[in-house]
């Protein structure tokens, strides 16, 4: 990894930033992570993949409620009693046209989420054939809503590191095609297919990008072992893919933004013969794109991607106050206490050298 810090930067001032795709579960879980999401974000947009996925309209202002608590009941130190939750459904072959009306009129849900059925983490639910889905768009692109895509095909013949480039081809390009006025967001992207994808393709579409993607490639995986902890959907893929995600996250092009994909999973079910997809950032998501944009001199862009982007293309204002991120060594903690297990964040025992105060 090329490494172009600039250590005469000793300390980075940003507006607060949102984090445009994170998982803070439910229950009991919801309770130990969330509080990690709010001391660092003004805002985020939470993923629908419960047991059961949220589908309705009801169900997801019943979540936010209880996300709401959860805020309440956490201490109120660096704003996190006013961070927002933003809140999403899980889109099904089944949904109606009319579910779309009532979120938008609530004033709370944000976008819909598309999961191929299958793809990933509580996925089973998900969409079997888009076109299935055609009417719910429709009704998406009338009143503005955006489109939240797990972009990866599900074909067991499709080598699982190719499976995005090849969603491209066979999914987003003719679902573009008919739907040219739908708001799309490509999460998570990991190659530079995608990268060049959203960096040229004409309408409105955006993409996320995580700390992780932009950190580590597929190698990081199979460092000394097999190393779960790393395992996440869409998987690690090769340094070139890794390189044009750092290109596009630094470049300044407004369609790029930050989404952690922060997903928190008991050690027990990480370090498991049939390991959990997802990586924990969100204790120390903003250290660890600072890592990345420093690594890529380019900490001068980073208030764009994690602060401006998201806003503009979801019709929000940027956030009121700032963060500050001071250069400073401290070790990840090794595991994070949850009920009777514990969780296992991204590099825990490893050094950091950017600290959020």
């Amino acid at each position: 990894m090329q490494n172009c810090t600039d250590n005469t930067i000793q300390s980075i001032t940003i507006i607060r930033p949102d984090d445009w795709h994170v998982h803070v579960r439910d229950g009991a879980m919801l309770q130990h992570v969330l509080p990690h999401t709010a001391r660092q974000f003004g805002r985020a947009i939470i993923m629908p993949n419960l047991k059961p996925p949220v589908t309705t309209t009801a169900q997801a202002l019943a979540y936010r409620e209880r996300i709401v608590a959860a805020l309440l009941s956490a201490i109120d130190k660096d704003g996190v009693s006013k961070f927002q939750p933003l809140m999403t459904l899980y889109l099904t072959d089944n949904m109606s046209p009319d579910e779309i009306h009532r979120a938008k009129e609530s004033g709370l849900i944000h976008a819909v989420k598309f999961y191929p059925a299958g793809a990933t983490t509580n996925s089973d639910a998900g969409v079997t054939a888009l076109r299935r889905c055609y009417p719910v768009l429709e009704a998406m692109q009338e009143v503005g809503m955006p489109l939240l895509v797990h972009g990866e095909v599900t074909d067991p013949a499709i080598d699982i590191f190719d499976r995005e480039a090849v969603f491209i081809e066979k999914v987003m390009q003719p679902l573009r095609r008919d739907m040219p006025e739908l708001k799309v967001v490509f999460e998570h992207i990991t190659t530079k297919d995608a990268a060049q994808y959203v960096t040229e393709a004409d309408g409105r579409i955006a993409a996320t990008i995580t700390a992780h993607h932009l950190l580590y490639n597929r190698n990081e995986i199979f460092k000394g072992g097999m190393r779960p902890h790393y395992y996440c959907l869409p998987v690690l893929k090769r340094e070139e893919h890794r390189q044009a995600l750092i290109v596009a996250a630094t470049s300044g092009n407004e369609r790029f933004f930050l989404g952690t994909d922060s997903a928190p999973h008991d050690k027990n079910l990480k370090e498991h013969a049939c390991a959990c997809a997802g990586c924990y950032t969100a204790l120390h998501a903003m250290e660890l794109y600072a890592e990345a944009f420093d690594q890529a001199g380019a900490l001068d862009k980073l208030e764009a991607f994690a602060s401006f982007n998201g806003p503009k293309f979801y019709d929000l204002p940027r956030n009121v106050g700032t963060i500050t991120m001071r250069r400073e060594n401290w070790i990840v903690p090794v595991e994070l206490p949850f009920n009777a297990g514990v969780i296992v964040p991204l590099n825990g025992g490893a050094g950091m050298n950017w600290k959020l105060l």
